[in-house]
């Protein structure tokens, strides 16, 4: 029975080509685009799964009270590392670490590489458990002059020697010694790194580390907590909550808490103290658009089926009359949708393996079809049992309910309202389709609003490098060689780049009201900062290298002034930082340094040398390479030890987009590719629509109707069903679009030409495809149609 299911089903196939090629390749479209989805899925929510205690594993975060509201960090004071070790009995193991940076590591000879590495106390790999090839997790971090490096760092530094036990040089000034070899990291670790460094060598070589061992007030540490079970973390909170209290800080309120590993990748987003949101909702919208994608394949089958039901209708009639139950014929034609669906499986797996490549260059991953995996061949089959069973499901049990006799007779009488379950599906799949292109359209619209931002600086040919070491010594020199070198405008340093500022600190004016805390973005830079940056000076003046008491004013920005709200005169004000006064020379316009979604914050400057990196305004020019080679040649000539990076601050800008930009890309792919399986299986219907009405036609045109009536009467009740779906799903995609886009405090607004604008193009889609058919009925030889009905 089963072989002679699988016979007809294939001779059904073959004999209705059109059908099945519309069948088969929908479904294969929305199951691409389903696995394609699902592989991003599954990596972003594997995020640090491969650590074996993850579970018991959290970093302590810190609530303050300030800027009018809860803020929520995920750093603190170094000494919250050394006292949680005694704070509770259900904390195992703690550790602490920096924020991770590039370091110089060289083996003395030509090898030197760029590569990121953290300090971390010896505690860190017996908690995380990264994978080593070489070495003792418990020991590896004794010695203060160790380094462990990654097999790739190992590969790329020593080749195939082994390399335990021999010397590295760090950023050309410290000797280290390998005591152990990682396993590469992978990509869907909340670490990054390439080597790892004691957390004693730190203390031993930075005095600012021991400046910090027993400041309560800077908060500029990671630290991290084993418990020793799973649900301790709540007993450890209350324990912990008022560390920060108990040791003077009471300024801010702060209170410890502890944030679980397994959330660190998809809710990692905190509004006034309460966990809102992250890369979840990402994960969560793109899960429903591909369920959606494979649903709007599936009505595809739905539709077609049924709409050709009196095709096989005589064969329910005879099976029937011969014995066949009504079961059997359901599972004969769930059985003909299951193979469709397996068909249209494996040209799925063989189209997204080819798009592989392409997909990872746009979402930027690494992602993999894992055909080794059991759960992947599990899943497969499942997938293909449930397309097949949900779009043969419907109609199998309409198909297997004709009674044979009137089916024999003659038509089956398939009422007034069979067609009504075909019309809403159609109506679904336009809804949904009609929701990803308003979707679309916004989000477009949300990024060019953030992109076209006043930036209060010119990016023009502004170059980012590092502030090494080597640098730092010969700054002077490399400055003035940089300024005579006929390429260069302009050169500045700062504790860090435009598009990164990565310190904050408090500031006191004179009026502030009492208990009022504002944290200010932190500059800290030397002269000619604002020329080299493009930055507008809009009340007083610019530090100036002819005035000494310049070492101590401060310039704030716009945004920082308006909120002092000081008294006239402005300029002269002393205010309050670092427990010193310091006058105010100037402010400057409000520059977007920050999160492009918010508002710019207040700002101040301040003379110092703190480092961090250079920047510098090349002259405009039509060989910018040239330019960049030129700054290269007096770099290398003044720090040799250091391969010469730059970052352009236009490109450092644009990262800042990086996940709005993929939701925009994918978004618009899938509505593209939703649309085109939608319209796949209107075409088909559309054709069958004509064909069952190709006597009629012939009809009316005997009698005198025009091309242009036939067409029209045809597009009709498609033309219905599009705009009942645009009703529908025009307020639902207005809802759900406000909702994403409160996450933002600059929001573009949902434009009511955004609605029409869709609503037309869906509906000229639709009168496309439909003419097609309906203009090839139109067209045929009336004569041949009523003789061949």
């Amino acid at each position: 029975m089963l072989k002679n299911y699988l016979l007809i089903a294939t001779r059904n196939l073959l004999k209705n080509r059109m059908y099945s090629f519309i069948n088969i390749s929908g479904l294969a479209i929305g199951i691409t685009c389903s696995v394609l989805i699902f592989l991003w899925v599954i990596d972003e929510t594997s995020f640090d799964q491969f650590i074996p205690k993850v579970d018991r594993l959290s970093q302590v975060w810190s609530n303050a009270y300030f800027d009018g509201g809860i803020k929520s960090w995920k750093s603190v004071p170094l000494p919250v590392y050394e006292a949680l070790k005694t704070a509770d009995s259900h904390i195992k193991r703690v550790a602490v670490t920096d924020w991770g940076y590039d370091h110089l590591i060289s083996t003395g000879g030509e090898k030197r590489l760029m590569k990121r590495g953290f300090y971390v106390s010896e505690e860190f790999l017996e908690m995380f458990e990264f994978p080593l090839l070489a070495g003792n997790a418990a020991q590896v971090l004794d010695d203060p002059r160790s380094i462990i490096i990654s097999e790739s760092v190992a590969k790329a530094l020593f080749d195939n020697e082994d390399p335990i036990n021999k010397t590295i040089r760090l950023d050309n000034e410290h000797e280290l010694k390998v005591t152990g070899i990682l396993k590469n990291v992978p990509k869907n670790s909340s670490f990054q790194f390439d080597f790892l460094l004691t957390w004693k060598f730190r203390e031993q070589v930075s005095e600012w580390i021991k400046k910090n061992n027993t400041n309560w007030g800077n908060y500029s540490f990671q630290v991290f907590v084993e418990t020793n079970e799973p649900g301790d973390k709540a007993a450890v909170d209350k324990s912990i909550k008022m560390m920060l209290q108990n040791h003077g800080e009471k300024d801010m309120k702060p209170e410890l808490f502890l944030y679980p590993m397994p959330r660190w990748r998809l809710y990692s987003n905190f509004d006034n103290g309460v966990e809102t949101s992250g890369m979840s909702d990402y994960v969560q919208l793109f899960t429903v658009i591909a369920v959606f994608i494979l649903i709007i394949a599936c009505i595809n089958f739905m539709n077609l089926a049924t709409a050709r039901s009196e095709h096989r209708a005589r064969e329910v009639g005879i099976r029937k009359s011969v014995g066949s139950r009504r079961v059997e014929l359901i599972l004969q034609f769930i059985g003909e949708s299951t193979l469709i669906s397996f068909l249209a499986f494996v040209i799925a797996i063989l189209l997204a393996q080819l798009l592989l490549p392409v997909y990872n260059s746009l979402v930027e991953k690494e992602l993999v079809i894992n055909y080794a995996s059991k759960e992947f061949w599990l899943i497969s089959v499942g997938a293909i049992l449930c397309t097949g069973f949900v779009s043969g499901s419907y109609p199998a049990f309409y198909l297997s309910s004709f009674q044979p006799v009137k089916v024999l007779k003659g038509k089956p009488t398939v009422g007034k309202n069979a067609s009504l379950p075909r019309k809403v599906l159609v109506t679904l799949q336009f809804g949904f389709s009609i929701l990803l292109i308003i979707g679309t359209l916004v989000i477009y619209r949300q990024i060019q609003l953030v992109k076209g931002r006043a930036l209060g600086y010119d990016q023009e040919n502004l170059v980012a490098t590092d502030f090494t070491s080597e640098v730092k010594k010969n700054y002077i020199p490399i400055k003035l060689e940089l300024l005579n070198s006929g390429v260069v405008e302009a050169v500045t340093r700062a504790n860090s780049e435009i598009t990164n500022i990565n310190s904050n600190n408090f500031v006191g004016w004179p009026g502030k009201p009492e208990g009022l805390k504002v944290i200010f973005t932190t500059l800290v830079t030397e002269y000619d900062y604002t020329k080299t940056m493009g930055i507008k000076v809009i009340e007083g003046r610019d530090f100036s290298e002819d005035i000494k008491s310049d070492s101590s004013a401060i310039i704030i920005n716009k945004a920082g002034l308006a909120l002092m709200n000081l008294k006239e005169p402005i300029i002269g004000t002393e205010l309050d930082l670092w427990d010193k006064k310091r006058k105010l020379i100037g402010v400057v316009d409000n520059v977007l340094m920050g999160s492009p979604y918010e508002p710019v914050k207040p700002l101040f400057m301040v003379l110092d040398d703190w480092g961090g990196s250079v920047t510098i305004r090349l002259k405009k020019t039509k060989d910018l390479q040239a330019s960049i080679n030129t700054v290269k040649s007096i770099f290398e000539k003044y720090s040799p030890a250091y391969p010469f990076t730059y970052r352009f601050a236009d490109q450092e800008f644009q990262k800042k987009f990086t996940t709005i930009n993929l939701t925009s890309k994918l978004a618009s792919l899938f509505a593209t590719l939703t649309i085109f399986i939608t319209g796949l299986g209107l075409f088909g219907l559309a054709a069958y629509t004509a064909e069952q009405r190709t006597k009629e036609i012939g009809i009316r045109k005997v009698m005198g109707a025009s091309v242009s009536n036939l067409v029209g009467l045809i597009s009709k009740d498609f033309s219905v069903l599009v705009i009942i779906s645009f009703v529908i799903s025009a307020p639902v995609a207005w809802w759900l679009l406000d909702k994403y886009l409160d996450r933002y405090t600059i929001r573009t607004e949902i434009g009511w030409w955004v609605f029409p604008v869709t609503g037309v193009i869906a509906l000229v889609f639709a009168l496309l495809i439909v003419s097609t058919q309906a203009l090839r009925a139109a067209h045929a030889n009336p004569a041949t149609s009523l003789r061949n009905y």
